[in-house]
């Protein structure tokens, strides 16, 4: 990495660090001002190991007026978030999305020569990227700290940056946006960053679609002309005018588990507002070519369809003009509540494309190609990717509901009760149910509002073309009969739509059985007549994690997904997986290419689902730049999975990891789930008690409001450990695996033999790394300090800190580094500059959780306010939150 990079990141970090100053200085004053450096001063040097500074920090900050203590708050998140900012930019202008290590950055083009020199043909790469069906599926969990109205003031803010980089021949141009700057910095200053009310399912598809508006419209047409400048180079000729390797699905409004929020209603207007913003946006489109397709030659089969006119593309494009307004006036009507009196509508994506490739053919044939293959093709290009519907919902249910479906029905007909039959009994009557030409469900069958909400969203189903939906999840799958019993509620409710079912393993259990469970739903000979040759099956990160520890959990996915891709190659089906991947390393975040890569042969066949979550797809898909550069790494690193494999892992190697993983899984129970302490601990040393103040998403922050840390879900249970810098959930029980190894003879060599050849244990230690860095056991021990006062507790965090320092020491052995992070200088870097804006929030947040318990939860507006913002700081510095 060359110096001037770091220069430029530097310069705009500083360029909208004064800017910021200047703003507050106009607000609070310049004494105010000299308040947040002296405290940034005291952070700086403490970081620098001063002890000294460290303590004088945390005596400034409880020093601090209560008056003083939202506008400190709100000064450092506004920093990170600028910080943030000026990251994104960077990355944008150098294309570097990911943190890889020097050079390691995949490029499309190189991919292609090295599948060529690999023996592969240009007709087949092309096949290949036709055939590649990838699905990035967004999805709302509540790790999007940062409100919408803000979102767009920042993408202003980055267009300012790239207007003053490129204004050095025109210094006018440079003062403007220089003075546009600031404005913007000021009205993100005097805006409120908590949302006041926590959104809802609706509002996060809003968000979902702003993002297409705003930066995949764009991104999409751009990412396929790249694509096919580099095929007409590799293989001479484009990309086939239908195909999609890469297309957008979306759980916002889908999303049902532990989700009561999201109604069968819920589902029907997002899927309705989908409808409108497509035919909003394809109305641009149209318009535009309307005004560019001004030609009169055109071959026979247009001037037929257009009939007698001058102007025959204009004549079609006019057609679909009227039509297109009246969908979107339809769209609207139904969203109000009103009858639609228009004419008809595009119902469907082909109703779009056949006359827009009429006009592409037409222009090809009277030797206009040129003009076939710009906006026009642009437009075809993303009908292919979004159709008629922007993104394809899937819905997901927990599997008991639908059980719980099963189990009033067989009661009000008199068939015993479904609960207490065995898997077998299941079923047999499920599948005699799913041939039988007779209804099940009474017409007016009376059951419980739970019953009558699941089959209300298959109603939803029955009501919608299936190119709108996408797949039905079952979460908390456990056995065959848990399809089954969708399959039939589809058969009952759903009409002739039949949408692919997948079954999700999140636990241990369930991953371990995952294989046998996908084994026996196959070899049913009425199951097999329902789904053809394609079965779709989602693997969980985040819950199994929580359930087992991280390197237990991504071995146990790992070895599900070798299990399941043997057992559909015996039955001759096409296995499609979704990987329901977080933002965190502890719910499988971290970078897309190496993920992808270092999943088992054979798993990324040419397709693959992963979820895209919360703050992450901002990151990734926020801005037309940057949505090109992840798209172009999700397409080159399932083309190499699919075409240039990883190489299966060595029998010793499998025996390693199951060593590894047992010793790990059990030192992680022992913590978690045995040590009568750690619940304890867990409550008084984290902001777990408050997280729900915190407007962050649809969802409660519990799947059920009593119990214990087994009740919450993964989001949260990690956003907390994540405030304190503690990261306990991604790497509790590593360290116990990897000292025990590195004592045994031949321990060291062996694991550097794996990470060096194994790239599913290179990226995890990667993984590991990168979360080792961005821990922090000093700030841990503060709000332990802070916070815990029993003894046992406390002892349980010192043992906590050491098994930490342990990994560190074990991870920083196997890798031959002196310290973290020595190969990947942007992400030490990106760390470093944020530390010292990011401490003040945490020992505010302590401060502010004590005053909090002191008062028992009766705090002023002000002070709960300014405790939001710092969990909202923290987030934004340490990025991919939960």
């Amino acid at each position: 990495m060359s110096h001037d990079l770091h220069e430029s990141l530097r310069d705009n970090v500083r360029i909208l660090g004064d800017s910021l100053g200047r703003t507050i200085a106009d607000d609070l004053g310049q004494g105010f001002v000299d308040k947040i450096e002296a405290i940034r001063a005291h952070a700086k040097k403490g970081r620098q190991g001063d002890v000294l500074h460290q303590r004088e920090l945390i005596d400034y900050l409880r020093q601090l007026p209560e008056q003083d203590l939202l506008p400190v708050t709100r000064a450092f998140n506004q920093f990170l978030n600028l910080a943030n900012i000026a990251e994104q930019h960077y990355r944008a202008r150098f294309r570097r999305v990911e943190d890889y290590k020097p050079g390691s950055q995949p490029v499309l083009g190189e991919l292609l020569a090295r599948a060529r020199e690999a023996g592969k043909s240009p007709r087949k790469l092309v096949e290949t990227l036709a055939s590649m069906r990838v699905e990035l599926v967004l999805t709302a969990h509540p790790t999007e700290v940062i409100r919408r109205t803000l979102i767009q003031k920042y993408d202003a803010i980055d267009e300012c940056l790239s207007a003053i980089e490129g204004s050095e021949d025109y210094p006018e141009r440079g003062t403007r946006a220089q003075g546009r700057l600031e404005e913007l910095i000021s009205q993100a200053w005097h805006t409120d960053e908590i949302r006041h009310e926590r959104p809802t399912p609706v509002d996060e598809a809003k968000w979902g679609f702003a993002v297409i508006e705003n930066s995949l419209w764009q991104a999409v047409p751009d990412f396929h002309r790249d694509l096919d400048n580099l095929l007409l180079e590799t293989a001479g000729e484009r990309l086939p005018l239908d195909a999609a390797p890469l297309r957008y699905a979306s759980w916002m409004g889908g999303d049902r588990d532990g989700n009561p929020n999201v109604t069968a209603r819920v589902t029907r207007e997002v899927l309705l507002l989908g409808r409108w913003m497509a035919a909003d946006l394809y109305l641009r489109d149209l318009e535009k070519l309307k005004t560019e397709l001004s030609m009169w030659k055109a071959n026979s089969a247009l001037k037929a369809e257009a009939g007698d006119v001058a102007e025959p593309y204009r004549e079609i494009l006019k057609r679909l003009l009227t039509r297109m307004e009246a969908t979107r006036d339809w769209a609207k009507a139904k969203l109000d509540g009103t009858n639609h009196t228009g004419g008809p509508i595009i119902e469907t994506r082909d109703k779009l494309y056949a006359p827009l490739l009429a006009c592409y053919r037409s222009l090809c044939d009277v030797g206009l190609d040129t003009i076939a293959n710009g906006a026009l093709l642009d437009t075809l290009r993303r009908v292919a990717v979004f159709g008629v519907t922007l993104t394809k919902l899937d819905l997901r249910q927990e599997a008991s509901r639908h059980a719980q479906v099963l189990e009033e029905l067989t009661e009000a007909l008199a068939l015993g009760h479904y609960r207490d039959w065995d898997e077998e009994q299941r079923q047999a009557f499920l599948l005699d149910e799913l041939t039988s030409r007779r209804p099940l469900i009474p017409r007016r069958w009376e059951c419980s509002a739970e019953s009558r909400e699941v089959l209300d969203t298959f109603k939803v189903i029955a009501q919608e073309h299936s190119e709108a939906l996408g797949t039905y999840i079952i979460s908390m799958a456990a056995q065959p009969s848990d399809v089954l019993t969708v399959a039939l509620l589809m058969k009952e409710v759903g009409g002739d739509v039949s949408l692919p079912i997948a079954p999700l393993f999140e636990t241990l259990n369930d991953l371990d059985h995952a294989g046998a469970v996908i084994d026996r739903l196959l070899a049913l000979p009425g199951y097999r007549a329902l789904i053809g040759d394609r079965q779709e099956v989602m693997i969980g990160y985040s819950d199994s994690a929580k359930d087992a520890g991280q390197l237990a959990a991504a071995w146990a996915q790992y070895r599900a997904q070798e299990s399941l891709v043997t057992v559909c190659e015996s039955h001759g089906v096409d296995l499609t997986l979704f990987h329901g991947r977080g933002g965190t390393v502890g719910r499988g975040g971290g970078p897309a290419h190496a993920a992808i890569l270092s999943q088992p042969p054979g798993s990324v066949n040419g397709s693959l689902r992963v979820t895209e979550q919360g703050e992450m797809i901002r990151f990734k898909f926020g801005q037309p730049e940057i949505a090109l550069r992840s798209m172009e790494i999700y397409a080159c690193a399932v083309l190499e999975a699919t075409l240039l494999p990883p190489p299966a892992p060595e029998p010793q190697w499998r025996e390693e990891m199951d060593q590894l993983a047992s010793v790990a899984h059990r030192a992680y129970v022992g913590v978690v789930r045995e040590d009568p302490d750690f619940v304890p601990y867990f409550r008084a040393v984290t902001p777990e008690g408050v997280l729900g103040r915190l407007p962050l998403g649809s969802r409660p922050t519990k799947r059920r409001q009593e119990g214990g840390v087994e009740t919450l879900r993964a989001i949260p249970w990690i956003f907390a450990w994540t405030q304190i810098r503690l990261m306990l959930p991604a790497w509790l029980g590593s360290g116990e695996a990897f000292t025990r190894r590195l004592e045994q003879p031949g321990g060291r060599e062996v694991l550097q033999e794996m990470r060096n050849h194994w790239p599913f244990f290179g990226t995890y230690l990667d993984m590991l790394e990168m979360l080792l860095a961005k821990a922090d056991v000093s700030i841990a021990a503060y709000y332990e300090h802070r916070l815990v006062d029993e003894p046992a507790l406390k002892a349980l965090g010192t043992r906590l800190r050491e098994r930490f320092t342990q990994l560190e020491v074990a991870v920083l052995d196997v890798l031959q580094q002196e310290r973290l992070l020595e190969n990947t200088p942007l992400i030490r870097q990106a760390i470093d500059v944020r530390n010292p804006y990011i401490d003040p929030l945490h020992g505010l947040q302590a401060e502010l959780l004590q005053r909090n318990r002191d008062a028992d939860g009766v705090i002023s507006a002000d002070l709960s306010r300014a405790l939001m913002v710092t969990m909202a700081g923290i987030a934004a510095g340490l990025r991919n939150t939960g």
